[in-house]
């Protein structure tokens, strides 16, 4: 008790206390950064990091659509499902010959129609969002599997043009158009959420649900478009796994959902909502990458360590997140 009383005075005297977990999420990205550079050779470089952008590229936009709906107080089951729902949908129409870009036009607006259809039912019937994304997961994963239970390789010009596009960033770095597509996601993401009306009701939804009522806010509005953006995410986050795989498949994406919330978290964001950063996000992303890198760098250890060390780091984080909030959740009338 007296070691958490003074992490809380310590906090109160120092950093506010919503920057916190992202600093320690910052922190522990550099150390084992640093402690990989340290073990292993030609770890410590930018390429490195720019890989972990390449390979979580995906996971990153849909992270950023699941950051939203946290924010709010949400959760979105259904994210992986549309993912392979995406990628399905993508396989299929372009071995019917469909033009690329017109495919991916189809499959972003399926996403944020389904979103947005999840987000209607969750404020205007008031069911619980875990119930109705839930339905929304097994919606989207067996609709999958009316198109195919086989996996259909991606052979269009277009996909796989951008799949092996590399761009130079000098020297020996390049980075996939993937990852720009991503950075600039987030990019977006964040303005919305800080410098744009939507964003400050999603933080006051998230807060209090009831006082943003109260104010005279648009929370029936907020709240569907968060699921409306993470629908859109997710088919966008398909389309970039499509990119990476080249190929639709019904069992892809099995787990992305959870990948996501664990990146959220990690990343600072409260499971209550009102409070993170999508910078904690990115962050949160980037350590789930460079887990698995280091697993694959060592190469004696089996990728299942990759859930035991994701699965420590969420018990840390919720941890943090209790203590340093909870104190400030109590004193509250």
């Amino acid at each position: 008790m007296t070691s958490i009383a003074g992490l809380r005075d310590l906090r109160r005297r120092t950093v506010p206390p919503k920057y916190i977990p992202v600093l320690v999420t910052a922190g522990l990205f550099l150390a084992m950064f640093v402690a990989g550079g340290i073990r292993y050779e030609n770890f410590a470089t930018g390429q490195i990091i720019l890989n972990v952008f390449i390979d979580n590229a995906f996971l990153l936009v849909v992270a950023v659509g699941m950051t939203f709906v946290i924010l709010t107080g949400g959760i979105d089951l259904s994210v992986g499902s549309v993912v392979a729902l995406a990628t399905m949908l993508s396989a299929s129409l372009l071995k019917d010959g469909w033009p690329a870009y017109a495919v991916m036009a189809l499959v972003l607006v399926i996403g944020a129609v389904l979103g947005l259809a999840m987000g209607a039912i969750i404020h205007y019937f008031e069911i619980q969002p875990f119930i109705v994304t839930l339905a929304g997961m097994f919606l989207a994963r067996g609709l999958c599997y009316t198109i195919s239970t086989e996996s259909i390789p991606i052979e269009n010009p277009t996909f796989t043009d951008i799949a092996q596009t590399r761009i130079n960033l000098g020297g020996d770095l390049s980075v996939s158009p993937s990852a720009v597509i991503a950075v600039v996601v987030v990019l977006i993401a964040a303005y919305v959420l800080h410098y744009t009306r939507l964003g400050r009701n999603v933080y006051a939804t998230g807060g209090s649900e009831q006082s943003a009522l109260l104010m005279g806010l648009p929370v029936a509005r907020t709240k569907i478009a968060v699921y409306t953006i993470s629908g859109f995410c997710s088919a966008l986050g398909g389309l970039l796994f499509a990119f990476y795989s080249l190929s639709g498949y019904g069992l892809s994406a099995v787990g992305m959902e959870l990948d996501a919330i664990a990146a959220v978290v990690i990343g600072g964001t409260l499971l209550t909502g009102g409070s993170g950063f999508l910078l904690g996000t990115v962050l949160g992303v980037l350590v789930l990458g460079l887990i698995q890198t280091i697993i694959s760098f060592e190469g004696t250890l089996s990728s299942w360590w990759t859930r035991i060390f994701i699965g420590l780091l969420l018990f840390v984080f919720i941890l943090l997140q209790r203590v340093f909030s909870g104190g400030s959740r109590r004193r509250t009338p």
